[in-house]
């Protein structure tokens, strides 16, 4: 079983690349299940019903979000219409609307947040896990963390080595190098990068977060233009055991 998992979309630019970049992945792979992070693809922060129409359109299965799902409002009021897109299961509060698992087949996906220098209404990430785990009967599992620190996140893969088929992270926008198959059978990579403009600071304007860190002042930052890139990465996943057999990362410039 091969699964494709896309790094963070940003605004515009991100889906212009994920739509010149999917058709000619899935022809590739031939993916039993494309994953996409989509909690930046609307004007580079959050989501709405007309972006997450665009991107399964699109050839997306399922859309993850992140810390930022809530930053357009309209995704409290439809999400619950959704199935195949994922709120992290450990944002509080629990009655917040949306799906926090998906299952099709003998695949489960869920999706975690990190505590380290992130939303603050965030239940432990590791016994969020350990609880849903105990509930699946599906053989393959994966797991989207979306985190910041990569030791909370190699914390994570290793807590459940062996229990899940992967632990992929997003959120940093930065596809790290360290994707490999732990001892237990848990494939594992830090970050799997992003899909926007290349020529921005993480796929967001440059001038504005320069002005950013000269001023302190913040605001909603727009997603840069130019050189876009779609980054993320395939596992090859034995159906039977739910073991990772092998990771490989992918990037292809549009």
């Amino acid at each position: 079983m091969r699964i494709l998992a896309i790094g963070d979309v940003v605004g515009r630019p991100g889906r212009v690349a994920l739509a010149r970049a999917l058709p000619t992945l899935r022809e590739e792979l031939s993916p039993s299940l494309v994953v996409v992070n989509g909690e930046n693809a609307a004007g580079g922060l959050g989501i709405t019903r007309k972006v997450a129409d665009e991107m399964l359109g699109l050839g997306a299965d399922l859309l993850t979000t992140g810390n930022h799902v809530w930053a357009e409002r309209e995704a409290r009021d439809f999400v619950d219409a959704y199935p195949n897109i994922l709120i992290p299961a450990n944002l509080s509060p629990v009655g917040n609307p949306g799906h926090r698992v998906f299952v099709r087949d003998n695949v489960a996906v869920f999706q975690l947040v990190g505590r380290l220098f992130m939303n603050p209404l965030v239940d432990d990430p590791l016994a969020t896990a350990d609880r849903i785990v105990e509930s699946l009967s599906a053989k393959v599992i994966l797991v989207d963390f979306h985190a910041e620190a990569t030791s909370e996140k190699g914390a994570l893969a290793h807590h459940l080595d062996g229990r899940v088929s992967a632990v992929f992270g997003t959120h940093t926008h930065v596809q790290t190098s360290d994707e490999r198959v732990l001892h237990g059978g848990t494939g594992f990579i830090s970050d799997i990068g992003m899909t926007g403009s290349w020529d921005g600071v993480i796929g967001v304007r440059t001038d504005e977060v320069l002005r950013t860190f000269r001023t302190g002042f913040g605001g909603r930052a727009k997603p840069a233009r130019g050189n876009p890139v779609l980054e993320g990465v395939v596992f090859d996943i034995d159906g039977k055991t739910g073991k990772c057999l092998s990771i490989e990362r992918i990037r292809r410039f549009i």
